[in-house]
């Protein structure tokens, strides 16, 4: 070993001495220091005397479990990376184990170059061997990929991957310091250490691919591939085709062959969007290909093995799913093994004026727009008072759109052309609502916009207020509507410009008042 090569050191327990020494021989080989202990007794001596790169524990030990062992671990808030060996079948112990804290687990009769290719991705590094000599290009010596760095041609540290920058990108695309979303960060902090599944759950438009990738951006898989999913967007007949990949000659058309996106994303992380849309009968492939970490393509003979962390996300209720027979329950608890939520934007209105100006400054970047306009204080109030249904996408595109209509520094409420139909009741119901939505501004001439009194409705003294706040201003609402269509022949778009409005919301004030066109007459 080179003396500018990191050492790292491993502890491996187990209370099978022949076990012990295939792993150690196997280990050594790779270059590691090593330590091993036959209980859980020995191996906590061993941790109290020193702190170790990873810990390999097998699940039953004589006096008690492997889990003791990850427990203690967390207790005293050690960095070990622990890898949990457990039985043939053990599906609930490797859950279980996972959920504990665990990076990975392998299951016995363990299979010595996956044990390899585990113990390398929780170190952040390549077995000796498959770095050594690559047998085609961006694979190794056993078939399996290799990072980007070496498939560019560019050595890595030795040793090590490459270092993955301070701050993911991902991670600092998720804007916002509200109670809700520093929660969320360090969840991703968390999760991202382990190669536990996560299910991402939240409404459509809350950043549940961002958080995804943030996860993988965050772990040592960072300098791999990410491969996004969409379930519910490929045809059912093409799904285990897409997923595993063919061979030359399986169907027609089939002309080569072609990678799957588990062979595509070996080695990193392949994200399941809108899983729950997924058909029953490509969840029982997909749940064989996660227990098993291998695949076999359509059309071949033998299955391939894969080495992938799975991050799934959906807007469903996956359990309400598996309740009325749409989900397996087998799948989903393989899947939720920790699960995530984002919550939608209007459970974090407080982060609206960050999100926005992130999202403003990258916007304006890419349309080379120069400086950043800023949202003035009623743009900013409006969209505080606003549901958000489409959440943080729905406020990128209206940002968008405003950006595209303000033409100068600074986007008015009137630019954002929010949609009268889901705003909030208070806002269209209230004089500073109409402030803010610039209608008192654009007044058609003629208008008398000082005293809020018109004609059929009786004058207010200075002191005096109504004794229905709403249904006076809706009146008032209703007397300039009624002028501006009259104004303009009841041509609703040029009277709803004339106010400030698009044709969508004068339409949407017109039903709501009641207007028709008969009283422009």
């Amino acid at each position: 070993m080179s003396p500018t090569t990191p050492t790292f050191s491993l502890l491996v327990v187990d209370d099978e001495p022949d076990l012990r020494t295939l792993y150690e021989l196997t280990l050594l080989r790779e270059g590691y220091e090593l330590d091993t202990a036959g209980t859980v007794a020995d191996a906590l001596a061993r941790l109290q005397a020193r702190s170790y790169s990873a810990v390999i524990t097998d699940m039953r030990l004589p006096d008690g479990s492997g889990l003791d062992i990850l427990q203690w671990l967390e207790q005293q808030a050690r960095r070990e990376k622990t890898l949990v060996i457990t039985a043939y079948g053990s599906a609930e112990n490797a859950v279980e184990a996972l959920k504990a804290g665990a990076y990975d687990y392998l299951t016995k009769p363990v299979d010595l170059r996956q044990f390899r290719q585990v113990v390398a991705s929780a170190l952040g590094r390549m077995p000796q061997a498959a770095a050594a000599s690559p047998a085609m290009p961006g694979r190794d010596s056993a078939g399996q990929r290799m990072p980007e760095p070496l498939r560019a041609g560019v050595a890595p540290t030795a040793g090590k991957s490459v270092a993955a920058p301070a701050v993911p990108v991902a991670l600092s695309r998720l804007a916002g310091r509200s109670a809700a979303m520093l929660e969320v960060h360090s969840l991703i902090d968390k999760v991202a250490r382990s190669m536990a599944p996560v299910l991402v759950q939240g409404e459509s438009g809350t950043g549940k691919e961002l958080v995804a990738r943030a996860i993988h951006d965050s772990g040592v898989r960072a300098r791999q591939r990410f491969v996004a999913v969409n379930c519910g967007a490929i045809p059912e007949q093409l799904l285990e085709a897409e997923f595993f990949g063919y061979r030359k000659g399986a169907f027609t058309g089939a002309n080569e062959d072609r990678e799957g996106f588990f062979q595509t994303a070996d080695g990193g992380t392949l994200f399941l969007d809108e899983i729950g849309d997924l058909p029953l009968a490509m969840q029982s492939k997909l749940l064989r290909a996660i227990q098993e970490r291998s695949v076999r393509p359509v059309g071949a003979v033998a299955e391939a093995p894969v080495n992938v962390r799975i991050v799934s996300a959906t807007h469903k209720d996956l359990s309400a799913e598996v309740a009325g027979g749409r989900f397996r329950q087998d799948l989903f608890y393989r899947l939720n093994v920790i699960q995530l939520r984002v919550p939608p934007l209007r459970e974090r209105i407080e982060d609206v004026p960050l999100i926005s100006e992130t999202v403003l400054a990258r916007i304006a970047a890419d349309a080379g727009v120069s400086p950043t306009p800023r949202l003035t204080p009623a743009a900013l109030g409006q969209l505080a008072r606003y549901a958000f249904p489409g959440n943080v996408r729905e406020l990128e595109n209206l940002l968008h759109r405003a950006l595209a209509m303000a033409g100068g520094e600074w986007i008015d409420a009137v630019d954002l052309g929010l949609p009268d139909s889901v705003l909030d009741d208070s806002q269209m119901g209230s004089l500073d609502g109409l402030d803010s939505l610039g209608v008192r501004a654009r007044m058609p001439l003629g208008v008398d916009s000082t005293p809020p009194q018109w004609a059929g409705l009786p004058a207010l003294a200075e002191d005096e207020v109504p004794a229905d706040l709403a249904r006076y201003l809706d009146e008032v609402e209703r007397e300039i509507l009624l002028r501006a269509l009259a104004r303009h022949r009841f041509n609703r778009t040029a009277a709803g410009a004339s106010l400030g409005l698009s044709l969508r919301q004068i339409r949407y004030r017109m039903a709501r008042l009641d207007i028709t066109a008969g009283e422009g007459g």
